[in-house]
């Protein structure tokens, strides 16, 4: 538990870390608000949606139902889901390094 602890905290150090952090939540806040005006979904269901889908869950409890809300999610998923997929790559980098050095460093 501390070594992911202290993965987080050098994540969140990284300005790297903090710039993909900040991407994905305008990536999550623009989605949110598009389904909220688009879909007329509340906005925890928009926020909900948002989420749900960059994260390829797809319950399918929710489904864009209008033209523009359609083609906003083709390209929605292909953008957000590369932004996501960066977020989970680094923070899994600073996972795995400060379990290297909690182990004393890599062997080489």
């Amino acid at each position: 538990m501390r070594d992911l602890i202290r993965g987080l905290r050098t994540f969140f150090l990284d300005p790297a870390g903090r710039e993909t952090v900040a991407v994905a939540s305008v990536i999550i806040a623009i989605g949110t608000l598009v389904y909220r005006f688009v879909e007329d979904l509340t906005w925890l269901d928009s926020l909900y949606f948002s989420v749900i889908t960059l994260t390829t869950v797809g319950y399918g409890d929710f489904s864009p139902t209008t033209p523009v809300g359609k083609v906003f999610t083709m390209f929605y998923v292909v953008v957000g889901i590369g932004i996501f997929v960066a977020l989970v790559t680094q923070v899994g980098a600073h996972l795995v390094e400060t379990r290297r050095e909690g182990q004393g460093g890599a062997s080489s």
